[in-house]
């Protein structure tokens, strides 16, 4: 199974200073009660110029997570927090940047290995595995404005929600189930 942390302790320049900033702020001690995940591009070194860090929570409390995270968080530039629904779920969402980095925290009420962004990073980590030279086709479209997911499935060939097709491949292919 893919581990982020582990790929960026020993991965490229961008990785490693990007870990030193998640360690810095200590999110993953600090708020280790909702089982913080890091997801997203720069542990899959596919990462460009504007992608952010990606790291989802499990949470059954949103008041109480959002204090959590307005108190620990919201002193860092351009820090911005919000409540709203995806896919008839609550979710809580915040912002902000620190040493060059945008950090995104994503919190819902779903178990962290269940959640779309975890289940998205292991697909892609497991196609790219498989054949490394997608990696060049993925960023390429990414630098064209693809979003992560419809990028993986135009290389892949799959039709319709990318967000869902990705999934339904990965499940199709053993990946995720």
């Amino acid at each position: 199974m893919f581990a982020p942390l582990v790929a960026m302790e020993f991965g490229n320049n961008r990785q490693q200073k990007a870990l030193t900033a998640i360690n810095e702020l200590n999110i993953l001690n600090d708020l280790s009660r909702y089982d913080p995940i890091l997801c997203g591009t720069i542990p899959l070194q596919i990462d460009i110029e504007d992608s952010d860090l990606d790291i989802i929570f499990y949470v059954t409390n949103f008041s109480e997570f959002e204090d959590k995270v307005l108190k620990l968080y919201s002193h860092l530039s351009d820090f911005k927090l919000e409540r709203k629904r995806i896919r008839d779920e609550d979710v809580v969402k915040a912002n902000f940047n620190f040493k060059g980095f945008e950090f995104e925290m994503f919190g819902q009420n779903q178990p962290t290995h269940k959640q779309h962004a975890y289940l998205h990073m292991i697909v892609q980590a497991e196609v790219l595995k498989r054949d490394e030279s997608m990696k060049c086709k993925v960023i390429e479209l990414k630098e064209k404005g693809y979003k992560t997911e419809p990028a993986f499935c135009e290389v892949l060939g799959i039709d319709g929600d990318p967000y869902i097709g990705l999934l339904e491949y990965g499940e199709k292919k053993g990946f995720i189930n």
